[in-house]
């Protein structure tokens, strides 16, 4: 009987040092990240105080019609979009943090020891029930994407788009810190919207893998939580799992399968930070959509351009603007809009799509785009009818006496 336990025992030993390894290979990439900000933050310090490096002015004009007129000047050949859950709630996602359907306001009914382990990776792994039970409650419709995603969909097909890196969810960096209620509630709003898109309008708008740099995770696939295992599943695996009422469980090891979204105490992925890298020195201009920029690292990518590259941001209202102290000083990656020294920060206030579409129009696309929305929008309704006879017809067949057509009574 002893060979057994010791055979576990190793095997838990064997885990635990894969975990602690591969927590020591991503706080690295974190760490290199941070040393890489602080190094940017002294080159700008040390540039400015010296008269160094000053920044060549590319747009004629600081506004929507510039930033078209740059575009359409073939200088502009790689795109980088940053884009955050505003970009999704006209699809009809909402927003989770109203009063009255907020997910914040309604966790209690999880039983859970504090509102943040619903999210929080050590409580999932001993306790999935709960998340796995709002991932089914709020698991969404069809939505269709946007004319934001189409836009991006559009510069990727006309071969300007290097990237479209996107958040939804929270962070490590975060995780341990901040116990705010205010903060807790954002980050619910974003994993919010990250299980109502599900099926991600991003890759459903056309956007690929390489496209994308999902900076807090997707559904799109999920892993095995065993670091001896690790076995990728894809998303229809999971949502089978989901509306079965059966907590997933890997089919080669038996343990925890986990949606690649990033819980409190995990670490962003590492191809975040690997691509971070190479993306923003090349970027020619950063178009900025739907979010607060308040969230960390994510926010603090808009410094990691040249000081050259224009930077519009497409929002409700401004956001990442620079410190006002850092600002008189003449460094700091934030935003410039408004002072005497803006040179190429645009901000234009609107709904994301109505952005998209008055930059569209801007460079003789809008027709085009309209156009694009509405035959994708036709070919997923259609889809949709499709499946959902394919569904109606396969109960049916198993007898299903809700959707079997009723029998004609016997004549006497």
């Amino acid at each position: 009987m002893s060979k057994p336990s010791e055979r576990q025992e190793k095997q838990e030993q064997e885990e635990e040092a894969t975990a602690e390894a591969e927590e020591q290979s991503d706080d690295s990439s974190e760490d290199e990240a941070a040393g890489d900000t602080e190094m940017d933050f002294l080159r700008s310090l040390f540039s400015s105080a010296l008269g160094l490096g000053s920044a060549e002015k590319v747009l004629d004009e600081l506004s929507l019609d510039g930033v078209a007129r740059y575009i359409n000047s073939g200088k502009c050949k790689n795109i980088i979009c940053m884009v955050g859950a505003g970009i999704s709630t006209s699809a009809g996602i909402p927003d989770f943090r109203s009063p009255d359907t907020g997910l914040y306001a309604n966790l209690q009914k999880y039983n859970l020891p504090y509102p943040e382990a619903i999210f929080q990776i050590d409580y999932f792994k001993k306790h999935p029930e709960p998340f796995f039970a709002l991932a089914r409650e709020l698991y969404p419709g069809q939505f269709k994407p946007t004319i934001c995603h189409y836009f991006i969909k559009m510069l990727k097909d006309k071969g300007l788009l290097r990237r479209c890196y996107t958040q939804v969810g929270g962070e490590r960096a975060c995780c341990c810190t901040h116990r705010n209620a205010n903060y807790f509630k954002f980050l619910c709003s974003c994993w919010g919207v990250s299980v109502q898109n599900i099926d991600t309008l991003e890759r459903v708008a056309g956007l690929e893998g390489e496209d994308l740099i999902e900076a807090h995770g997707t559904f799109h696939t999920s892993h095995c939580v065993s670091f001896c295992c690790r076995k990728e599943y894809h998303l229809d695996w999971m949502k089978e799992k989901i509306f079965s009422d059966t907590i997933p469980k890997c089919e080669k090891c038996s343990s925890l399968v986990k949606p690649d979204i990033v819980f409190f105490g995990e670490n962003l992925p590492a191809h975040f930070f690997t691509s971070m890298k190479s993306d923003f020195p090349r970027c020619d201009l950063l178009i900025v959509m739907g979010t607060s920029l308040q969230v960390q690292p994510f926010a603090g990518l808009v410094s990691r351009v040249s000081k050259s590259c224009p930077r519009l941001l497409i929002n409700m209202e401004k956001a990442g603007e620079a410190d006002p102290m850092l600002g008189l000083l003449g460094f700091g990656g934030g935003m410039d809009f408004d002072s005497d020294k803006a040179y190429r920060d645009v901000a234009h206030i609107s709904t994301c799509d109505d952005g998209c579409l008055a930059l569209a129009d801007l460079l003789g696309w809008k027709a085009e785009l309209e156009e694009l929305v509405k035959n994708e929008h036709t070919r997923i309704d259609s889809q949709d009818r499709k499946e959902k006879a394919g569904e109606s017809k396969g109960a049916a067949a198993k007898g299903d006496p809700a959707s079997a057509e009723p029998k004609p009574k016997a004549e006497e």
